[in-house]
């Protein structure tokens, strides 16, 4: 028998207020960096109709104990449970939010599903500790703490524990990351290095994408929406094979029209995406096996360039085991192609990823909490019939191996001491080691206080190293043997509490000292051209996070966050100054926003009051 969905995040049929278009959602980096592109002279509200079908087929397990699959409410929730929430991208361990000893925000399922957001960068635009600019319909650029630009790389970004961080050009292809709002269960956002646990690239943050168990995603979803600039439709089947088996399928696909110009014309960048997955959780006993996997194409017009078809696809499998004593081993590993070709037999990449990876943790006299492990990556690429922008030689198979430890001491009941190290082989800079040191006070059950020290670096890639970009027949920009990873040592303290029954905050500073910061130089032969890559940028930036949640009332809770960064970056003595420092990024000087949160009935979902940014 079918029935029609009736909780909060499931409604039977809902009419929505579309979230804001795309011009009014951020500023335009394009716009931002005077390459053609901006956003509009004057603001225009564009009412969107959807219309969200969510059926519900029950089967025995979910008929038995669906309430139990139902999630949770966060508008009911009281600040000191919001403060439970648990969270694992810290320690690689779970942990209650209140007690995680870094700058974290979290992203809930029901806020998701109630902010309309239908892309991982329109939820990206509710943490509070990220600058979340678009470029072009498809194209994003996403950072923490400063670096922000078309080339933004140094925020790590990870999907179940699957890194979607590009080994080619140090960033993330956001156009190539999509999960269904609906399966997604929290998004954990780390702003400040995370370079011990996740290894290099984690230097600014780091981004955890967690999708929901399929026991969590039971039933029969469909769901269609229309717009005057989108058009899509998604539908999911879950199902229990047995008491401890339970699987999902899914399907989406979604047509997002061209942006527009200042002049009011068709930017010409258009694009339609597929994909299909599926996951499988077996638990079996003290053991927990996931295999989940995903299938996707997009065609992508370009302004000024042939269409661009992208391909994809990945697959993932987890075993864990809980021990004696609190302690777990975990084995990983998964496989990722991407596939990017301009139209008419254009040139593009192929680009394959293999990844295994070992965990183990376990206590040790009482007092320490040690996680360890290893892994090795594989990435092979080849690139065809490109002349513009080559990388030479054309193809390379890059060998990736780290070891990392990290032990949380309790030094008393109230104080831990968290000391780690990581050291990862790098294809092209060899060894690199990165440690960190992080000490913690929870003062009361409402109050912790923490304060960290940690070293990160941005691994050199082909487009550091290997590239050659020419103009005709000419090289006019190319890569360096010689260029060394970026380096960062970043100083941290922060505090999280509950001062009153209704106010929690977050807040922390932070001062980054950046060294061999990738520049544009000229050729050392004394001609200008070909350009190159150097080393030759360094400086500081330091700033303050904050956010907070007011419950002013059982149906009402504000959320309010406000931002400062400062940078002080210079070149080095020698440098060629190309480019100018904003060369590294065009970053925000303060960035706030304002949340409500209100529960008008069991029919309406919560709304965005404003959130805006500023120079």
């Amino acid at each position: 028998m079918l029935t029609a969905a009736t909780t909060l995040d499931l409604p039977g049929i809902v009419v929505y207020k579309s979230p804001k278009s795309r011009k009014e959602q951020g500023p335009n980096l394009i716009d931002d960096q005077g390459k053609g592109a901006a956003r509009h002279a004057s603001e225009r509200l564009v009412a969107t109709m959807a219309l969200l079908v969510a059926l519900h087929v029950p089967v025995a397990a979910f008929a038995e104990d669906g309430a139990a699959n139902l999630p949770t409410d966060l508008t009911n929730l009281s600040i000191e449970e919001l403060l439970d929430v648990k969270v694992s991208s810290v320690s690689k361990s779970s942990e209650s939010l209140s007690r995680a000893p870094a700058a974290i925000f979290v992203i809930s399922h029901d806020d998701i599903i109630r902010s309309g957001a239908r892309s991982i960068p329109e939820i990206l635009r509710m943490a509070p500790n990220l600058h979340v600019a678009q470029i072009t319909a498809s194209s994003y650029a996403i950072s923490a703490r400063g670096f922000n630009g078309s080339l933004a790389n140094k925020l790590l970004v990870l999907i179940d524990g699957r890194s979607v961080y590009s080994p080619l050009y140090a960033g993330v292809y956001w156009d190539m990351q999509d999960v269904m709002p609906e399966d997604i269960d929290r998004v954990e956002v780390i702003s400040g290095p995370g370079a011990t646990l996740w290894g290099a690239n984690a230097v600014n943050g780091v981004i955890n994408i967690i999708t929901r168990k399929s026991s969590s995603t039971q039933g029969v979803l469909l769901a269609a929406l229309a717009g005057n600039d989108s058009r899509e439709a998604r539908s999911q089947y879950g199902a229990s094979a047995s008491s401890d088996l339970t699987y999902r399928v899914y399907a989406r696909g979604r047509l997002l029209s061209a942006s527009e110009t200042m002049n009011g014309g068709g930017a010409n960048d258009g694009w339609s995406i597929r994909q299909g997955g599926f996951r499988a959780d077996w638990t079996p006993g003290r053991d927990t096996v996931t295999l989940q996997g995903d299938l996707y194409g997009a065609n992508e017009q370009r302004s000024n360039a042939p269409n661009q078809s992208v391909q994809g696809r990945n697959l993932l499998a987890r075993w864990q085991r809980q021990l004696n004593a609190g302690s777990q081993i975990q084995v990983q590993a998964y496989y990722d192609e991407t596939r990017r070709f301009t139209a008419n037999n254009g040139g593009g990449f192929v680009l394959n990823t293999y990844d295994l990876e070992f965990q183990h943790s376990f206590l040790l006299a009482r007092w320490n909490n040690i996680i360890w492990g290893a892994g090795e990556r594989i990435t092979a690429y080849e690139l065809t019939n490109i002349a513009s922008i080559l990388l030479v030689p054309d193809s390379r198979r890059l060998h990736l191996t780290d070891v990392f430890i990290e032990d949380t001491i309790s030094l008393t009941d109230s104080v831990k001491l968290t000391l780690g190290i990581k050291r990862e082989m790098e294809p092209y800079a060899g060894p690199q080691i990165m440690p960190s040191a992080r000490v913690s006070w929870q003062a009361s059950p409402q109050a912790l206080f923490w304060s960290a020290v940690s070293r990160a670096v941005r691994a050199p890639t082909p487009f550091d190293v290997d590239l050659v970009a020419n103009v005709g027949s000419q090289p006019f920009l190319i890569g360096s043997s010689a260029f060394q990873p970026e380096k960062l040592m970043a100083y941290e303290v922060g505090a999280r509490a509950k001062p009153w029954e209704r106010l929690s905050f977050s807040i922390s500073a932070f001062y980054n000292d950046y060294d061999d910061l990738r520049s544009l130089e000229v050729n050392p032969n004394g001609t200008v051209l070909p350009l190159r890559w150097g080393n030759m940028m360094q400086g500081e930036t330091h700033g303050v996070e904050l956010w907070a949640n007011y419950q002013a009332a059982v149906w009402w809770r504000l959320s309010a966050a406000l931002n400062f960064l400062r940078e002080g970056l210079r070149f080095k003595p020698g440098s060629s100054q190309l480019g100018g420092i904003a060369l590294a990024g065009d970053d925000p000087g303060h960035q706030a926003s304002l949340r409500s949160f209100v529960r008008l009935s069991s029919s309406f979902n919560n709304f965005d009051l404003q959130r805006f940014h500023s120079h």
